[in-house]
């Protein structure tokens, strides 16, 4: 008699129905984390938006009226968009969002125009960058085979053009400021940031066109918006060179989104809704003053983000505080990356042939590893010890902030880079060599450009924690507050954490809830920006590659 097989039956029933009672409940618990993270996140996002606008301060007539303008006919177009046009409601969303981001970063790019670097000094500096770029173009032309002579020129010839020979040999930046003839602050920002961005545009859309007309057109309406800031700025009250620096990067930012959606013909009624958000604005904010209907007594204001601090809650700002973390984010920016990316490449591609160094490297990996969960404090210490107590440098300067808040999110860039190198497959640089590239050919055409996804996220994650943090900043003797904006990186300085924590301090409930609220909103607008900047870009080399 043949041997009955076992079942496999338990008090559920079967294995297999085990098993998917056990995948549907992980999938429901992971949900389940997810929606409680985002909705605590919003919980508090909406908390603090509440103390820093005060929405519910305004009269019920200028809300109702900001409604029927612009909240009303926003859900209208949302939800036509939703139901009947779906690719026109992602246009929808990107054409209100783009002038926005670009916006914010035209903000800080006028921040450094108007502490750093003077307008002149940028058209000059954009000329000497031309001129060196266009002398390597030409030598690589007539000398493309000389690749040791051609590095030589590439890496000299900017720097004489830029830096020069410090006591020795003028730069070309330095023989130009000694024209006795120099265009003035709106014809420099005119012919040194206008006009390239205008050229940029219009080579994009001549490229992606053919069409040399569709360039130039392109192109003047870009340097059109810029321009009318000359007619249009003083009857807003807006000052002509301002208006060039915000206007000129949103018209071109526009043009070449517009340009897009046009030519692939989806979506395009979603142009729209960018237009009527803006009229409902206009017709609400002008129909509520007529009707002498008064909007909220909001904290976060355009008087909070130009005044310095004082001790009178009404009159604090943020505005010396939010240039200076510009100014520390420039500086890890330029610092921290190319280091931690170069690091990154080494450890990666090169460390592993160098067969003596093995141990070497090996304990190189583990301390970065470990480096990362330091305390912050730790690396305040260090700055303190090092750039100030060593070097000599300033105590409290944006340059020593930015280099010791670099340390500290350095093996973050590291490690997230080598995890992004990783993911390339090997056949990839396998057949590179086949082609008979270099390493170093290999790594500049295929490691880099594949990874550079991985890279960009990993930058999310380091920015956004280089910008909140605080410790550090009080360990090197960055001010609590301050009422005198920094017009160099070697200026002593504040920042936007270090001020939050000096109001969180106050006895004042205005200071504790409502300026501190602004602040803290200030600081994830900026945040956000920079975030989504990394976000665009990673997601440009995602459908490069």
């Amino acid at each position: 008699m043949a041997s009955e097989t076992p079942t496999s039956n338990t008090w559920f029933g079967s294995t297999e129905k085990v098993g998917r009672l056990r995948g549907r409940v992980f999938k429901w618990t992971c949900l389940g984390a997810t929606i409680l993270t985002l909705f605590l996140m919003l919980v508090f996002l909406l908390y603090v938006a509440n103390d820093a606008l005060a929405p519910l301060s305004a009269d019920p007539g200028w809300l109702a009226t900001m409604g029927l303008t612009v909240v009303v006919p926003v859900m209208l177009l949302a939800g036509y968009y939703y139901r009947r046009d779906r690719s026109a409601g992602e246009v929808a969303y990107t054409a209100l969002g783009l002038p926005i981001f670009v916006g914010l970063v035209a903000g800080g790019l006028w921040l450094l125009f108007r502490h750093i670097v003077t307008p002149q000094e940028w058209f000059l500096l954009v000329v000497s960058v031309l001129v060196a770029g266009g002398l390597v173009a030409v030598h690589s032309r007539l000398r493309h085979d000389a690749a040791v002579e051609r590095l030589v020129v590439t890496v000299l010839v900017p720097l004489l053009a830029v830096v020069g020979v410090p006591t020795l040999v003028p730069s070309l930046r330095d023989l130009l400021s000694l024209s006795p003839v120099l265009p003035n602050a709106l014809i420099s920002l005119v012919l040194g940031f206008g006009l390239p961005i205008a050229a940029v545009v219009g080579l994009r859309v001549r490229a992606v066109r053919d069409v040399a007309r569709d360039g130039a057109i392109a192109a003047g309406i870009t340097v059109a918006g810029g321009l009318a800031g000359v007619v249009v700025g003083p009857l807003v009250g807006v000052h002509p060179t301002s208006w060039l620096v915000f206007a000129a990067p949103i018209v071109g930012g526009l043009v070449l989104y517009v340009e897009r959606v046009v030519r692939n013909d989806q979506g395009v009624s979603g142009l729209a809704f960018p237009v009527v958000v803006a009229a409902g604005v206009f017709v609400g904010l002008t129909a509520t003053q007529t009707l002498g209907f008064a909007g909220p007594d909001a904290w976060l204001d355009t008087q909070f983000l130009t005044n310095p601090t004082s001790t009178d809650p009404a009159d604090a700002g943020i505005y010396p505080t939010l240039v200076g973390s510009v100014l520390i984010m420039i500086v890890i920016v330029l610092s921290a990356f190319p280091v931690g990316i170069g690091a990154a490449v080494y450890l990666e591609e090169y460390a592993q042939s160098q067969g003596r160094l093995g141990k070497v490297v090996e304990l190189i990996q583990v301390n970065i590893a470990n480096l990362a969960g330091v305390p912050s404090i730790v690396y305040g210490v260090l700055g303190l010890a090092i750039f100030i107590n060593l070097i000599g440098m300033g105590r409290g300067t944006a340059v020593v902030a930015g280099f010791t808040v670099g340390l500290l999110i350095l093996p973050i860039v590291i490690i997230s880079t080598q995890e992004a190198i990783r993911a390339v497959p090997d056949s990839h640089r396998q057949a590179s060599y086949a082609m008979g590239a270099t390493r170093w050919q290999t790594v500049r055409n295929v490691v880099l450009p594949e990874s550079l996804a991985g890279i960009f996220t990993g930058t999310i994650l380091a920015l956004g924690r280089a910008i909140g943090e605080t410790a550090p900043l009080l360990m090197i003797g960055v001010s609590a507050s301050v009422r005198v904006s920094p017009d160099s990186f070697l200026s002593r300085t504040g920042a936007m954490p270090r001020q939050i924590l000096s109001w969180s301090t106050q006895i004042t409930t205005e200071f504790r809830y409502g300026v501190l609220a602004a602040g803290v909103l200030t600081l994830l607008v900026v945040l956000l920006t920079m975030n989504t900047a990394a976000i665009v870009l990673r997601n440009r080399s995602q459908q490069t590659h």
